[in-house]
């Protein structure tokens, strides 16, 4: 999918606060998912290369809907509320994970799911759960192992092996991202090409 190497259009479209706000299935749809604070909106701004389309905070628990932007009218990025934010109340924690998994549920056009975990932390509870409900859904993950600028590069491999155990995934399988340099950008850009494209194969 050629028309994705060069961002030109980047756009906001909707925000869904519940599932009759969901829009109707369109483009191709890559969504990004992960547990508060673990730098998803950064990866998602330095991924499609723009400073504050996703918008960043230092409080956990900011995006609080799912959020759709409009990629080169070729693919939309989904922008998923993070989860595992302890603050937010268990009513308002079990309303976001009803919203997403409706969402996933049979969502045709969702070609993958982008799962963002710190380098620098084991997988959790929720990102394990993340994990199962996709593998029974059967949406294929992408998962992005992020903030490894902070991470001496001695330490990257062996962190990515640990947390690669702790998903029964292959090391190799799991992309390194930092925000900050752009390293892994193109990893991750291929990765996604490669869903749209299987996704676009099996239409």
């Amino acid at each position: 999918m050629g028309s994705l190497k060069k961002i030109i259009k980047a756009e906001f479209i909707t925000g869904a606060s519940d599932v009759k706000s969901i829009p109707r299935e369109s483009l191709p749809e890559v969504a990004f998912a992960g547990r508060s604070n673990v730098g998803k909106s950064s990866l998602i701004n330095r991924l499609l290369g723009r400073k504050r389309l996703a918008i960043t905070s230092s409080k956990p628990g900011r995006t609080r809907q799912i959020n759709f932007f409009n990629i080169n009218d070729m693919l939309l990025a989904v922008d998923l509320p993070g989860y595992g934010y302890a603050k937010v109340s268990r009513s308002e924690r079990r309303k976001w994970g009803e919203l997403v998994s409706s969402y996933m549920r049979d969502r045709g056009v969702l070609a993958a799911v982008v799962v963002i975990i710190d380098l620098r932390r084991e997988p959790n509870e929720h990102d394990l759960s993340l994990m199962d409900m996709l593998d029974d859904l059967g949406i294929p993950p992408i998962v992005a192992l992020t903030k490894m600028d902070k991470v001496k590069r001695g330490q990257r491999a062996k962190r990515r092996a640990a947390i690669a155990r702790a998903l029964d995934m292959t090391p190799g399988d799991l992309i390194l991202f930092s925000a900050v340099t752009g390293e892994g950008k193109d990893d991750l850009w291929k990765a996604i090409r490669s869903r749209v494209d299987e996704l676009s194969g099996r239409g």
